[in-house]
């Protein structure tokens, strides 16, 4: 679009926020509220699952003066209490992707949680026991979420860029540095698939606590892994990174 003005997105994953969190993150939203248009946070936004942890986190999002979205990590699943999570977080000016889509400053953003399941020639079949094809099924199922959710925005908004926030990784590149061992856990190819075909400008996602903070899944889609220890790792200047789409 001619028209369009460039987004300035600040990324971040992996806050981890506990209980005794509070009044950790707030000089940190009031700043990046100078310095960008919206804030993507990739999943684990509880340490533990527990809504209190949640509630530390909306109390703290309320310093932040330009919209905010974010995706569910394995983490805000450990005691069930992932509802919960999201009900707390829609008392502050967030707002949780599971498959939705939304259109900030003319730029479209998907989000899904995604899974694991292995990358590019080394991904998990369905085949087997029940339980390994429950596994490479949650893997499918988030991956044709995401699809949907793009699919949306294309139709919808055909000539804005797309963005998609994810957890999981979608490529093995963001993820080096891990014990291979533990790749499939990680992420799944899966969600490159869609990433791919719907042309989507840009991937953020976290989990990787020891990854890499770049990689790409094409010659112009990027892939930022922005777990906070990967971040800091890069000696960021701040605990999120920046991207002008």
């Amino acid at each position: 679009m001619a028209t369009r003005k460039p987004i300035k997105i600040a990324a971040v994953g992996d806050l981890h926020i506990k209980i005794t969190d509070k009044g950790k993150w707030k000089h940190c939203f009031e700043e990046l509220s100078e310095l960008a248009d919206v804030l993507l946070i990739c999943g684990d936004l509880t340490d533990t699952g527990d809504e209190e942890e949640a509630h530390i986190l909306a109390e703290e999002l309320h310093a932040l003066h330009i919209p905010a979205l974010g995706v569910l990590g394995n983490h805000d699943y450990e005691k069930g209490r992932q509802k919960l999570i999201r009900q707390t977080l829609t008392t502050s000016n967030f707002q949780l992707l599971d498959g939705e889509s939304v259109v900030i400053k003319e730029t479209g953003f998907a989000g899904v949680k995604g899974f694991g399941g292995g990358f590019d020639r080394y991904m998990l079949s369905m085949f087997g026991e029940d339980a390994m094809k429950a596994f490479v099924q949650e893997s499918v199922d988030e991956s044709m979420q995401l699809d949907r959710s793009l699919a949306r925005l294309e139709q919808e908004f055909p000539d804005i860029p797309k963005v998609a926030l994810l957890h999981y990784s979608p490529t093995a590149e963001t993820v080096q540095g891990e014990p291979v061992e533990i790749f499939p856990f990680l992420g799944s190819s899966l969600l490159a698939e869609p990433l791919i075909r719907r042309q989507v400008s840009a991937v953020f996602h976290g989990h990787a606590h020891a990854g890499q903070l770049k990689g790409s899944l094409a010659e112009n889609l990027d892939v930022y892994n922005v777990a906070l220890p990967v971040l800091r790792k890069n000696k960021q200047k701040k605990d999120f990174l920046i991207v002008e789409i």
